[in-house]
């Protein structure tokens, strides 16, 4: 049996829908899956060991089952355009999304109905496991390192963490999609200051679109005498996820960090401002800190920035969940 899946979207949702994998094979078990996506998610599924081929194009020859579980007009026309014997998900239609199957209604509705996507309580995997009308029982993903991945991690400890001290790791960033998904930097700077007192290390992590947040936030932290270790902001996302695993703790906003941190084991503390908490499958890894203010941008003006809503969760709020943490 040979069966396709499409998922191009952004890398964080690329991460939340590997669970999938592994639930198609487990129910088709003599298949054969090919995955199609971007480039640059397809190095991190090509480790995934219930992926047999990675794509970046539309393949050749037909198939007996096409999930495809992307809206974006890009996924729906190829999902339109591959020979497939059974299609479930996305499709493209008069030049919009329309779902093949029942199962994959209900997460298109929640995306133009405001008062359905609050209301929901079924976690993005949930929902995706629906697509594909698979029953889901919070499968697990994991992200696995490469040995040079796991030697550039430890090397990077024995240069910069002698004392072996707790290293809280603290991504900065969030889609640049939603301006107000991202902690204020002022807030981080506290918080970055009180883990310090505590006798506890820090790695900022920032991509290309963090550098001048970065810069600020080292600036202010320079002028109280406060160093911290950082992270390369064009790393790969393989080496992104290696200095993350050394973290004993990872902070960060609702971001593709949190998937990352998720998907490698780790305690893992997030900040929702403009999205829905409810919609991360926690594993029993995740502390969701919510802002009080959600509710007056959720989901109607989550593409908006508000200082006053970044600034919304202190950086007490955080620092009473990092354990064994001074407050």
């Amino acid at each position: 049996m040979k069966i396709v899946m499409i998922k191009l979207g952004a890398l964080g949702d690329v991460i939340r829908t590997l669970p999938l994998a592994a639930a198609i094979k487990k129910n088709f078990p003599q298949s054969e899956l090919t995955w199609i996506t971007k480039a640059d998610s397809s190095e991190l599924i090509k480790t995934d060991s219930h992926v047999d081929k990675v794509l970046t194009s539309k393949p050749e020859g037909e198939f007996d089952i096409l999930y495809n579980f992307d809206i974006d007009k890009e996924a729906t026309s190829l999902a339109s355009g591959i020979k497939a014997k059974q299609k479930k998900g996305f499709y493209l239609d008069g030049g919009y999304a329309a779902a093949f199957n029942l199962g994959a209604e209900y997460y298109l509705n929640t995306l133009f109905d405001d008062e359905l996507k609050k209301s929901n309580k079924k976690t993005y995997q949930e929902m995706m496991f629906d697509v594909a009308e698979i029953p889901y029982t919070k499968e697990i993903y994991k992200i696995n390192l490469a040995p040079e991945e796991k030697i550039l991690g430890k090397n990077f400890l024995e240069k910069n963490n002698p004392l072996k001290k707790k290293i809280i790791g603290l991504h900065i960033g969030a889609s640049s999609r939603w301006p107000s998904k991202a902690w204020h930097e002022d807030r981080i700077v506290e918080f970055i200051k009180k883990i310090k007192e505590s006798g506890n290390e820090v790695i900022i992590f920032a991509g290309p679109n963090e550098i001048e947040k970065r810069g600020s936030i080292l600036e202010k932290l320079e002028q109280e005498g406060v160093n911290v270790l950082m992270n390369n902001p064009n790393n790969t996302m393989r080496e992104f996820a290696a200095l993350l695993d050394v973290c004993d703790e990872v902070v960060c906003s609702d971001s593709l960090a949190l998937h990352v941190s998720l998907g490698l084991g780790k305690k893992t503390i997030a900040l929702f401002f403009c999205t829905s908490p409810d919609e991360v499958e926690p594993y029993h890894l995740l502390t969701k800190i919510v802002s009080p203010r959600i509710k007056e941008f959720f989901p109607e003006k989550m593409d908006q920035y508000d200082e006053d809503l970044v600034k919304s969760i202190s950086s007490f709020d955080v620092l009473k969940n990092i354990a064994n943490s001074r407050l």
